[in-house]
């Protein structure tokens, strides 16, 4: 009967060490969307007109706070676009746009945030410059 609560104990015991890792490294569970690396898409991607404030990182979340005219922001479509080029500098910078498909025929100004992963905008070395290029905005990305 001691062996039997011995077994069950260290098994608790080992499943809650693993779901406590686990939902300790699952950083991207955090953010809405994951951003997408592509050269066409920065391209053609829709381009409605935002004005975006503020950008913050938490662990490879990237929160962007931003403003468009619409009805209440239920219907639009946004991208976090990588231009898929890496610029050689120290750091090492990439260039993002903030796509927007805005088809909302209101005169209100709404201001919202989203969250990105951006694990994928790693590069060599252990920290590269993000650049939103639709805005003034650039934020140091440090892993």
């Amino acid at each position: 009967m001691k062996t039997l609560k011995l077994i069950l104990g260290t098994f608790i015991i080992c499943i809650s060490l693993t779901t406590c890792d686990r939902d300790n490294n699952d950083i991207s569970s955090n953010c809405e969307k994951q951003v997408i690396v592509s050269a066409h898409e920065y391209d053609t991607a829709p381009n409605d007109q935002l004005e975006v404030h503020k950008l913050e990182l938490n662990e490879d979340c990237l929160k962007i706070s931003f403003s468009s005219s619409g009805c209440n922001g239920d219907t639009w479509i946004l991208k976090l676009i990588d231009s898929e080029l890496v610029l050689e500098s120290n750091p090492p910078q990439r260039n993002l746009r903030l796509s927007l498909n805005n088809e909302e025929l209101c005169d209100a100004y709404i201001t919202t945030e989203i969250t990105v992963e951006i694990n994928d905008l790693q590069v060599a070395g252990n920290k590269v410059l993000l650049n939103l290029t639709n805005s003034d905005l650039q934020i140091l990305y440090e892993y």
